[in-house]
């Protein structure tokens, strides 16, 4: 998965989502439909815009159900309860895997 970092775009289509976190567009919808965090606007023809607010949720969601394995309505509820730590959990995972490869390819240097 690999996030966009600083990214000046207003707004993604389901496919550059899709791409961002390597999943079907049927997930993004249907996680759509399960959680009101992702609200993403639908311009005239009904093609779903995605703002960085939403790619954000869509990886907290994502980070819940596919890398901790917690089940929809458990996820639902964490959401619900905590979002924030959440989050912050994630960026400390995010921090600890740039220190590991850090230290990868320090040795590997050695």
């Amino acid at each position: 998965m690999s996030l966009p970092q600083g990214s000046t775009k207003l707004y993604y289509t389901i496919g550059e989502v899709s791409k961002i976190f390597d999943v079907n567009a049927s997930l993004i919808r249907f996680w759509e439909k399960e959680f009101d965090i992702l609200q993403p606007k639908k311009n005239k023809k009904g093609n779903r815009l995605f703002t960085q607010k939403d790619v954000d949720n869509f990886q907290i969601i994502y980070h819940l159900v596919k890398e901790r394995g917690y089940k929809l309505d458990g996820a639902k509820k964490k959401l619900k309860e905590n979002k924030e730590d959440t989050m912050n959990e994630m960026q400390m995972i995010a921090s600890l895997k740039k220190i590991r490869s850090f230290l990868v390819s320090l040795k590997e240097d050695m």
